[in-house]
Parts: structure tokens; C-alpha cells; sequence
């Protein structure tokens, strides 16, 4: 049989409600996390790298992704100071090379990690979701942000639903849309103000989609000779949601978005995290497909599902249900291990974690990051590992 897939669960550090020791329990042997704590931009020091891999190592399980090193706002902008920068990434990345750890996800979305407008959405079965809801994101956008020109981003009949929506919210819950589209970064309690977005979202006001892509081929070109030479594979994450929002561009989106990033700056270093949720919830991505066509690149899985509306809304599914054929997803994934292994190149135990997860039960006790809890993810990879098992033990039966 194929070598499994690495089972991984994220894990925000000591402060996460979700404890090393329970993640020990859910069959996860490979943690992904970061230093939240230190601040965007400056270098990861060695003694806390080394602090954080042996407090993982110590309950069983090793430090196998980092999620994220984050990138400076300079380094998309194209501000003068990127240079110094792309510096700090680099030397940063040398310090987690010290430690072996060598897979780095990071983003390149601008201002905002990933965007839901409802963090405690209830399904018909009870489960608390996240979701994205178009005209709520449209109402923040016009009439709460007041961004300059929004209504040229909205058509007549968008303007009227995001107007119904907003008169249909009590000030309460207009100020939790406000702060729910406004949060920093995972791992953060950081939420911008309006007055401070508007700022951000001036930076961009003459960058574009072609300019921010020139920004990131710029980075690209500086640390993927740096991070081969260190063994560390770079995966960048699709954005989310998988279009433009609030005026900002978006640059990784579609197939075609990621076969021009790997081209960019050819390397096995310059890589994907393949989210099949982020992704998903755009409706012309074939995503067993891309796998096939862009499997060498990927060294990261991010697998959770998504339901999409016509609207272009979408909430997060079960693991199993939603818009996404997980069965198709998985079994071009198991082919791209199966090719790897005849090739004799790249690793086969790529390293996956379910994406996200339903509130249930007993997560509801806990105080834990959007989308993260504890329950609802072990429901996740018990249900991914079974369909992994499944598919591979029919090809043997079938090849035997």
C-alpha cells in the first residue's frame, strides 16, 4: 500500500484552548503552528523555534508545517522597505532550517487573512459554521466601510440586497459584522478598526491585480534560491474567498493563478498548499483536476468543503458533504502519491490536516479560534483517513 498521508492538526501555541495533549488523542502525529506572538516582519529567534519544537516533541509528535511565517505588508505594497523585509524572512527561514523544519505555508493576500462575515452560522443539525455571506460582506463594504467607488463593484441588484440585509441587522449585530470581517491575523485577537482598514486599503489604492502579482515574483525571486539551498519548501495558500473583496486584488485564485505563481521562479522550493476549501468555494475550479495537472507542486493539503451558493455565498460543509467531491479530491491526490513513488521524487507522506471544523458537542465549552475546534476537526480527519483508507485498500484489492 501507499504510504499514508502525514496527519497534522493546527495548533495556535500555548495560549489555544485545544491542548497539545488533545491533539495527541485525535491521531495526529504532526503539528502545524507558528510564533503568533512575534510580530509580523521581525525574525523568528532560534531559542523560541527551539522552545516550541520541544514542547511538541515532548508530547509525541513533531513540529511538521509552519502556518505561517506571515509577510510583511511592505513586501506586498512594494514599499521601499521590503528589502529589509525579505532579509528578516530569509534569516528567518535559515533559523527554522536549523530545527529541520522545512514546510512553510504562507499567504499573499493584502490586509486581510481569510474573510467570513458570520463566525457562528447554525446548521439544520444544530453545528455551529463558518460562512460567508455575499450581501453582508457588500453591506459592510457600502454602507458601513463606506469605501470610496464601492458601488461600481456591486451591481443595482447587490446594492439593494446588501441594503436589506444591513436595515434587517440591530446595531449589536452590525458591530459584530463589522468586527468579524476586521479581524487580524489567525492566532491574533487583533481587530482593525474601520478608520485603520480605510488606511490599509489606501496603501493599495494604485496597486492592482498585475502590480501585486509583480510584488510577490519580486519576494519569489529573493527566497526560493535561499530556501532550496535550506530544503524548505515554500507553499503559498489560495485566498479566501477566491475572488476580489473590499477593493482589493487577488491573485490566487484559479489554476491558472497557480500555474503562473510555480512558473514565476521554477524550483521544487516553490510550491502550493492545495485548500481544497479556499479554492472550493470558486465555481469554475476542477479540483481533482488541478491536482493532477499540479501535483508535483503541491506540498501541503488543506481538505475541507465548502457549500456555494448562487449568489456567492458559501458556508463550510462537513468534511465529506458540501460543493467539493471529496472521494474525487482524494483519489487524485492518492494518484499524485502513487506517481511520486514511481518517479522516485518528492514526498509521498505529503502532509494534510482538515481545514476548519464544525462546532459540535463539547466544543461548545470551549473558547476556541474560528473554525478550529476540537470535536469537529477529529470528526474531520477520522472521516478523511477512513476515505484514505478506503480508496487505497480498493486499489490493492483491485491490482491483486
Amino acid at each position: 500500500m501507499i504510504k499514508d498521508l502525514e496527519k497534522t492538526f493546527r495548533w495556535f501555541g500555548p495560549s489555544d484552548a485545544v491542548t497539545l495533549a488533545d491533539i495527541r488523542q485525535t491521531g495526529a502525529t504532526g503539528i502545524v503552528t507558528a510564533l503568533h506572538e512575534v510580530p509580523c516582519g521581525d525574525i523568528w529567534p532560534l531559542e523560541m523555534i527551539a522552545q516550541r519544537q520541544t514542547e511538541i516533541q515532548s508530547h509525541g509528535m513533531r513540529w511538521s508545517v509552519v502556518e505561517s511565517v506571515n509577510i510583511h505588508e511592505s513586501i506586498r505594497t512594494g514599499a521601499p522597505e521590503r528589502e529589509l523585509q525579505i532579509a528578516n524572512y530569509i534569516q528567518t527561514l535559515r533559523h527554522l532550517a536549523r530545527h529541520n523544519i522545512d514546510t512553510v505555508c504562507y499567504n499573499f493576500m493584502p490586509v486581510l487573512d481569510w474573510t467570513r462575515t458570520h463566525l457562528d452560522y447554525r446548521l439544520q443539525n444544530g453545528v455551529s459554521a463558518l460562512r460567508f455571506h455575499y450581501p453582508a460582506l457588500a453591506a459592510f463594504d457600502l454602507f458601513i466601510l463606506n469605501r470610496e467607488n464601492a458601488h461600481a463593484d456591486y451591481t443595482p441588484q447587490q446594492q439593494q440586497a446588501a441594503r436589506q440585509y444591513l436595515d434587517s441587522l440591530n446595531d449589536m449585530e452590525r458591530a459584530t459584522l463589522r468586527d468579524t470581517i476586521l479581524a487580524g491575523l489567525p492566532g491574533t485577537a487583533e481587530v482593525f478598526t474601520v478608520a485603520e482598514f480605510a488606511a490599509h486599503l489606501r496603501r493599495y489604492k494604485h496597486i492592482d491585480a498585475a502590480q501585486l502579482r509583480a510584488n510577490l515574483q519580486y519576494f519569489l525571486r529573493a527566497i526560493i534560491p535561499e530556501a532550496e539551498a535550506l530544503g524548505i519548501k515554500m507553499c503559498i495558500h489560495p485566498d479566501d474567498p477566491p475572488f476580489p473583496i473590499l477593493g482589493l486584488p487577488r491573485i490566487v485564485c484559479t489554476e491558472a493563478d497557480l500555474q503562473t505563481i510555480v512558473h514565476m521562479c521554477p524550483s521544487p522550493s516553490n510550491g502550493i498548499t492545495f485548500c481544497t476549501g479556499s479554492l472550493g468555494a470558486h465555481p469554475q475550479n476542477d479540483l481533482p483536476g488541478m491536482i493532477e495537472r499540479l501535483g508535483p507542486h503541491i506540498h501541503f493539503l488543506h481538505l475541507r468543503n465548502v457549500q456555494r451558493e448562487a449568489d456567492g455565498s458559501f458556508y463550510e460543509a462537513e468534511h465529506l458533504a458540501g460543493s467539493t467531491n471529496m472521494y474525487a479530491v482524494m483519489k487524485s491526490i492518492i494518484s499524485e502519491q502513487q506517481r511520486r513513488r514511481t518517479a522516485g521524487t518528492g514526498r509521498i507522506d505529503i502532509p494534510v490536516r482538515p481545514d476548519h471544523g464544525h462546532k459540535i458537542g463539547p466544543d461548545f465549552l470551549r473558547d476556541t479560534y474560528p473554525g478550529y475546534s476540537l470535536t469537529g476537526r477529529l470528526k474531520g480527519l477520522a472521516e478523511l483517513t477512513g476515505l484514505e483508507m478506503g480508496i487505497k485498500l480498493s486499489y490493492d484489492n483491485f491490482n491483486n
